[in-house]
């Protein structure tokens, strides 16, 4: 007979496994797949480019449309560095807290997920309960597109409601920021920085865009918000630089200099056209550079684009989602998540799950056993609303 493993049971094998997004996850999908095997639960593998990562999807109870998917990441952000008092990928419970990385962001979501997928499936729900895990999300949310699109080409009864379950406090969160990113690597030209104005610092002119990050952020500040962006924190559009490298030598003009650029879009505001700005931007400090020495030059490589999650009018998931938690309020983050994925490939989509937000990505990381616990309840509530 399978093992029937708790909840808790569950979350505890998902973090031993250090799925951080730069390694492997297929100990953990392996794992994950035999253990819905060992209940008579058949899944499907989506795997990526380089077949060292994939992501998963099952399909527990009746062969019909109208059901939710329960949607979680199975990858983590690096402990490198941290200050943790216990093992990162050992669960450990103290002063009503469970310690570990993931345990909030998101195995905890993900362990209940598990557990819902496998009681469905014993009780043979009405409605079908399908379970959806990416891989990648830490670094763009690059897994949920191609698995939900398998979802979609597979002929998978299509879900009425996608639950994604990002720690929200067992709130109901309804709109989230769009992501965009770029790779910038600035082209110089090398001279003895004595001969400043025959060269080109490609971290000198790299600044001159990430100066232009700060304008724009200010003048986004000083604007009055649309009211769909009012509810967010901060409610406009932000630019952020977060790593440069580039250089040589402190007298030498640099020749490179490499960052990332991310936006973080409100909904009110279109992705299509902070790319237009963007590359104007590019082109102006490019030309400037070029007019001093033609080789030189800035390249682009589009690194990541997150879809923002809408409020949606009279959503089925987010209506659903209030009737179990008792949540009424209006919620929206300024976090991205893989609910405008699934949105935008035309689930009726919704943010809820246990945990904190604040203690993602931290050094001893947790999630309080209460929350984990009304996790578990709403599982329960969920799966007595399937059954009928």
């Amino acid at each position: 007979m399978a093992d029937d493993l708790s909840p808790r049971a569950l979350m505890e094998k998902l973090i031993s496994f250090p799925t951080v997004s730069r390694d492997s996850n297929l100990p953990l999908i392996d794992w994950v797949e035999d253990y819905l095997a060992s209940h008579g639960i058949s899944s499907a593998r989506v795997p990526d480019a380089t077949g060292q990562k994939a992501a998963l999807y099952a399909h527990a109870g009746a062969d019909v449309a109208g059901g939710v998917v329960l949607s979680g990441h199975t990858d983590v952000v690096p402990v490198d560095g941290q200050a943790w008092d216990t093992d990162p990928f050992t669960v450990v419970e103290k002063d009503g807290r469970l310690y570990g990385r993931g345990t909030c962001d998101m195995k905890g979501f993900d362990a209940l997920a598990i557990w819902a997928t496998v009681q469905a499936h014993k009780r043979g729900v009405a409605r079908p309960l399908q379970l959806a895990l990416s891989y990648d999300e830490e670094v763009g949310c690059v897994g949920a597109p191609p698995m939900i699109d398998a979802m979609v080409a597979s002929g998978l009864p299509r879900a009425s409601a996608a639950i994604i379950g990002e720690p929200s406090m067992m709130k109901v969160v309804t709109g989230h920021k769009g992501g965009l990113g770029f790779g910038v690597h600035m082209r110089g030209f090398e001279v003895h920085s004595s001969l400043i104005h025959e060269g080109v610092s490609a971290i000198m002119f790299g600044a001159k865009l990430i100066e232009w990050c700060n304008q724009v952020n200010a003048e986004n500040a000083a604007k009055a918000p649309a009211d769909m962006d009012a509810g967010f924190v901060p409610p406009y559009t932000t630019l952020h630089v977060g790593m440069v490298s580039g250089g040589t030598a402190h007298n030498i003009t640099a020749k490179d200099c490499d960052f990332m650029l991310t936006f973080r879009i409100v909904p009110g505001e279109t992705i299509e056209d902070w790319t237009e700005r963007f590359h104007e931007k590019v082109r102006q400090v490019e030309a400037e550079m070029q007019s001093i020495r033609p080789e030189t030059g800035i390249d682009l490589s589009p690194a990541f684009f997150v879809p923002g999650l809408k409020p949606e009018a009279d959503g089925s998931a987010e209506r659903l989602v209030r009737q179990l938690t008792g949540d009424n309020a209006v919620n929206v983050v300024s976090y991205g998540t893989e609910a405008g994925q699934f949105q935008e490939r035309g689930y009726s989509s919704v943010i809820c799950g246990p945990g904190d937000i604040a203690q993602a990505h931290q050094p001893n990381e947790f999630i309080s056993v209460e929350q984990f616990k009304a996790g578990q309840v709403f599982m329960e509530r969920l799966l007595d609303r399937l059954a009928v």
